[in-house]
C-alpha cells in the first residue's frame, strides 16, 4: 500500500500546473484555522415486530472540531483535532444495545455507558493541492464512510491522501489500522487493516462519475462505480439520474463464519424529476450473488468494519433492501416549503417494496417500508442554522425472511445546533 501511495503522489505532483495551488494561497497556521461546535440531542426508538425486544436510546452530545491552517511555503503543515462528549439521557432498563442505534456501548454487565468522551488528532501536510494526513480520520467516500448519523461520530486511525491537482478530478487513497466505534472510546474494534483508493471526476456540468476499491484484511474486497447525470430544462425543471453499484467478494474464512457464499453484486438506478418545490423519484435496486451486500458494523461483532454509511444505494432507509438476490422498487416525493412561504422546512416520504429474498426458509422473502421525514432549519436570527428533524418508518418483513431482517416501527428525533467559534 505504501508503494501505491508513493506512485499516486508522484503522478499527482507531475500535474501540479493543471490548476492553481491552494498551498500558495495559504494565510498561515493560525489565520486559516477554524473551530466549529455541534450540539446534538438525538433519540432513536424501535418498536420491533416478530417477538424481538424493543430498543431505544436518547442522548445529548457535543462535538468540537478544530482545523488549523497550513504553514506558509512550498510545503505546508497543520494539525486538526476533534473532541466528543455524550451523556445518556435514556436507554437503560434493558432497551439499549441495538446495533443499528449504537449511541452508548453496553458494558460487560449489560448496562449502557452513562457518558462517553472521545478525542482525536490528525497531522497533515499539503503540497499544492495534495494533502497527506495521519491520525484520526473520518472518510466520507462510497467505499468507506464513517457514520456521523447517530449521537457521536465514528472514526478511524491511519494515513489518507487527497488530491485535486487536475480540474474536476479528485483522488483519494488510504491505509487505516484502527476503527473507533460511535458508542465507545476504545479503538480495538477488531479491524486489522483497511486499504482503499479511487477517484471521482466531473466530466462536464451534467455528468460526473466515481470509481473506488477497498480491501478489508481477512474480510472482503469491494469495488464501487457511481454515475450521476443532470439534465436541466429551460422551464427551471430538472431530471437527475443516479447510478450506484458495488461488487464484493468475501474472504473464505469470513464467509464460513457467516455461513454464506462469497460473492455479491448490488446496484441501484434512481430517476428524480425536480419541478419547482416538488421532487418526484422512482428507483430500482437489485442484489445478486451467493450472499447479500455486507458493510459496516464492527469486526469484533462479526461485521465488515468499513463504516456505518458505506451503502450509497437508492433504497437504503431503515432497511437497506440488500438481502441475497433481493430486488426492490421505490417511489418517493419531496416538498420544499420555501415556495409556500416557509423557507427551511421540507418533507420527504417514500415507499419501498422488496421481494425475491433468499433465506434458509425461502427463495421469495418479502419486505416493505414506508418512510417519512420532516426537517426544519432556522434561517436567521439568534438560532440561525438550528435544525429539527423528525423521521418515522414502518417496516414489515415476511416471517420466512426473519433471519435476514426484523420489521417494526422506528422514530428518530434530532435537534442539532452547529456554530462557528472562530
Amino acid at each position: 500500500m505504501k508503494k501505491e501511495l508513493s506512485l499516486i503522489a508522484l503522478s499527482l505532483f507531475a500535474a501540479i500546473p493543471a490548476v492553481a495551488s491552494q498551498q500558495s494561497d495559504s494565510q498561515g497556521f493560525i489565520d486559516d484555522s477554524h473551530l466549529n461546535v455541534l450540539l446534538r440531542n438525538a433519540y432513536i426508538g424501535r418498536d420491533y415486530q416478530q417477538g424481538a425486544q424493543d430498543r431505544a436510546e436518547w442522548g445529548q452530545g457535543i462535538i468540537a472540531i478544530y482545523q488549523s491552517g497550513y504553514t506558509e511555503g512550498v510545503i505546508g503543515f497543520g494539525v486538526d483535532g476533534i473532541a466528543q462528549y455524550g451523556v445518556r439521557l435514556d436507554g437503560g432498563r434493558g432497551r439499549s444495545g441495538a446495533g443499528g442505534i449504537d449511541f452508548f456501548k453496553q458494558e460487560d454487565d449489560g448496562r449502557a455507558k452513562s457518558d462517553l468522551a472521545k478525542f482525536g488528532a490528525t497531522a497533515k501536510m499539503r503540497i499544492a493541492n495534495t494533502v497527506l494526513s495521519y491520525g484520526t480520520q473520518r472518510p466520507e467516500l462510497p467505499i468507506i464512510n464513517s457514520d456521523a448519523s447517530r449521537l457521536l461520530f465514528e472514526s478511524y486511525t491511519g494515513a489518507m491522501l487527497n488530491s485535486k491537482e487536475i480540474d474536476g478530478l479528485e483522488i483519494n487513497a488510504g491505509y487505516l489500522t484502527d476503527e473507533q466505534r460511535k458508542s465507545d472510546d476504545r479503538h480495538d474494534s477488531g479491524l486489522k487493516s483497511l486499504s482503499f483508493g479511487g477517484a471521482s471526476y466531473q466530466f462536464n456540468d451534467q455528468l460526473s462519475g466515481a470509481l473506488y476499491a477497498s480491501h478489508v484484511e481477512d474480510v472482503l474486497n469491494k469495488q464501487y462505480l457511481g454515475l450521476n447525470f443532470k439534465q436541466p430544462f429551460s422551464t427551471g425543471q430538472q431530471l437527475v439520474l443516479d447510478f450506484n453499484g458495488y461488487n464484493s467478494r468475501l474472504d473464505q474464512g469470513y464467509a464460513n463464519e457467516l455461513n454464506t457464499g462469497r460473492s455479491n453484486s448490488i446496484w441501484s438506478l434512481a430517476a428524480s424529476y425536480i419541478w419547482d418545490i416538488h421532487t418526484f423519484k422512482v428507483a430500482y435496486q437489485q442484489s445478486s450473488g451467493s450472499t447479500g451486500y455486507h458493510y459496516g458494523s464492527y469486526r469484533d461483532r462479526g461485521g465488515v468494519g468499513d463504516g456505518g454509511n458505506t451503502i450509497w444505494l437508492a433504497n437504503s432507509y431503515w432497511s437497506d433492501f440488500n438481502g441475497e438476490d433481493e430486488r426492490s422498487w421505490q417511489a418517493s416525493y419531496g416538498l420544499d416549503f420555501a415556495g409556500l412561504g416557509l423557507p427551511g422546512l421540507s418533507w420527504t416520504t417514500a415507499y419501498v417494496r422488496g421481494d425475491n429474498i433468499k433465506t434458509a426458509e425461502t427463495s421469495n422473502g418479502k419486505e416493505h417500508e414506508w418512510f417519512n421525514q420532516v426537517q426544519y432549519q432556522v434561517q436567521d436570527g439568534p438560532a440561525k442554522d438550528l435544525k429539527l428533524k423528525l423521521r418515522y418508518s414502518v417496516l414489515r418483513v415476511s416471517n420466512s425472511a426473519s433471519d435476514y431482517n426484523v420489521g417494526g416501527n422506528e422514530i428518530r428525533a434530532y435537534v442539532e445546533y452547529p456554530f462557528n467559534v472562530f
